[in-house]
């Protein structure tokens, strides 16, 4: 019995499949199926986005009492309580770290937490960036080099 491949087939995947992989129609929204998962912008994506990038941060970097935050997001994803206040402490967005440490997973499941969370201010940011400057980037383009 094989050992599964974790995170480094999901890179195979994501680095050798054609771009022109299309949706299934029969899909939900939130579909988590591998051709779904292929067309998905994931937050290593947004990442290169230094103009998104600084609205997410100046929205979830504060700590306020009654708003939800970056801290609650990395919580919710696992984060442990000692890894949290170190990145309070760091002179760097823990916005930022947070994305970083979770920059495979899917912009939509970053919506998702949104929902959670009632932040409506995100989650516009990111749909924006996804239903408009998403597209415009030409996904598959990294592949045309191989």
């Amino acid at each position: 019995m094989s050992a599964p491949l974790g995170p480094l087939a999901d890179t195979w995947t994501v680095s050798f499949v054609p771009a022109d992989t299309s949706k299934d129609a029969s899909c939900a929204e939130n579909c988590t199926c591998s051709s779904c998962s292929l067309l998905a912008p994931t937050i290593s994506d947004l990442l290169n986005d230094q103009d998104l990038l600084d609205v997410i941060r100046i929205k979830l970097d504060p700590c306020h009492p009654t708003v939800k935050n970056w801290r609650n997001f990395a919580s919710k994803w696992g984060m442990p309580y000692d890894e949290l206040c170190f990145l309070e402490q760091r002179p760097q967005s823990p916005t930022l770290e947070f994305l970083l440490r979770n920059s495979q997973r899917t912009v939509g499941q970053l919506m998702e937490l949104c929902r959670l969370y009632h932040r409506a201010d995100v989650e516009k940011v990111l749909r924006r960036w996804v239903d408009e400057e998403w597209p415009r980037r030409g996904r598959g383009e990294h592949l045309r080099n191989f």
